[in-house]
């Protein structure tokens, strides 16, 4: 079968499409044939040996897929051969089939494609877990999102919507806010050009936002932080910025603030069933029509270097998907 290939740590251009041998399911395992699977800000890092997990040479990128089950192991019962599939893998998924273990890939439902369900899992996930899982965040409170217009803060926007609530998106120019707003944003704030504590406070009738969403980091971290309402939440994300903040805790303490870190990726493994129960109701959404992830481009297994140079170079707006097989 053909696979994106990492055989040492470097840039984009150094990946190699080659064949390999096609994978076995085992004993609770199962084989899937991937039609689509995605790319994040972090395949940039993990092929260039700056990502959190190193894996063993050879390796592909791409933590999310969805496909078609092509075989099963020894003992699965709970998915068949011929089922619409998708799920989340730390690596590995750029090839055109994938060994997972049956308890890892969720049914797809009808009418939802292989290209919407394969970028679900990481930003979609991380964000649900977030506002569901963490903060509690209930229809009719106020959401301000950081980075907006990113791979989690434009899933950030839309969840929010889903869920009730009003969103005040916050980016760094007004191209940002204007995706921003086609997503569901009520209302934005171009941090580049205005204050941030001080718009926020003001479009929020002096009571501050109820969570705060910040995937960013940096110096909006503590602003964000002081426009938070009594007994608001600040989730804490990530640092796209670069730079890990030092919050002064007798903000926290003066307004009964919760600050609630999100760490999705551990909160799958400690908690595979609520991580099923977030995918199924995320497929349930796009299925109603009332999720509509934006998908940025679709490029071929042999493009992927092109696509991940777009990723580094923060040109993408929405999902980016590789088809390993041809169509």
């Amino acid at each position: 079968m053909k696979a994106c290939l990492c055989k040492s740590f470097g840039p984009a251009s150094s990946l190699v499409i080659e064949q390999i041998d096609e994978p076995v399911a085992g004993p609770g395992e199962v084989v899937v044939r991937v039609e689509a699977c995605a790319l994040n800000f972090f395949d940039t890092l993990i092929i260039q040996g700056r990502y959190q997990f190193k894996p063993e040479f050879p390796f592909s990128p791409s933590a999310e897929f969805a496909g078609i089950v092509d075989a099963v192991g020894p003992g699965v019962t709970d998915v068949a051969a011929g089922e619409r599939v998708m799920g989340y893998m730390k690596w590995g998924a750029a090839r055109e089939k994938v060994l997972v273990r049956s308890a890892d890939v969720i049914r797809i439902p009808e009418g939802v494609s292989f290209e919407v369900a394969a970028g679900l899992a990481v930003t979609y996930g991380t964000t649900l877990h977030a506002y569901k899982d963490r903060a509690d965040l209930q229809p009719g409170e106020t959401v301000a999102v950081l980075g907006a217009s990113g791979g989690v803060g434009q899933a950030a926007v839309e969840i929010a919507s889903v869920m009730g609530a009003k969103v005040i998106a916050c980016a760094s120019s007004e191209d940002k806010l204007a995706f921003a707003r086609s997503l569901g944003a009520d209302l934005t704030i171009d941090y580049s050009k205005e204050p941030l504590k001080e718009r926020l406070k003001e479009l929020t009738g002096g009571a501050g936002a109820d969570v705060v969403y910040d995937p960013v980091g940096g110096t909006h971290s503590e602003q964000a932080l002081r426009a938070a309402a009594w007994e608001g939440r600040f989730l804490v994300i990530g640092f796209a910025a670069g730079d890990i903040p030092k919050i002064p805790l007798n903000i926290v303490m003066l307004k009964g603030v919760d600050v609630l870190g999100v760490f999705w990726g551990a909160a799958v493994e400690r908690d595979p069933e609520g991580h099923r129960n977030n995918m199924t109701r995320l497929l349930d959404w796009v299925q109603e029509g009332r999720l509509k992830p934006h998908i940025h481009a679709v490029y071929p297994l042999e493009e992927i270097a092109v696509a991940l140079d777009e990723i580094a170079a923060r040109k993408v707006r929405g999902k980016v998907i590789l088809k390993p097989r041809a169509t």
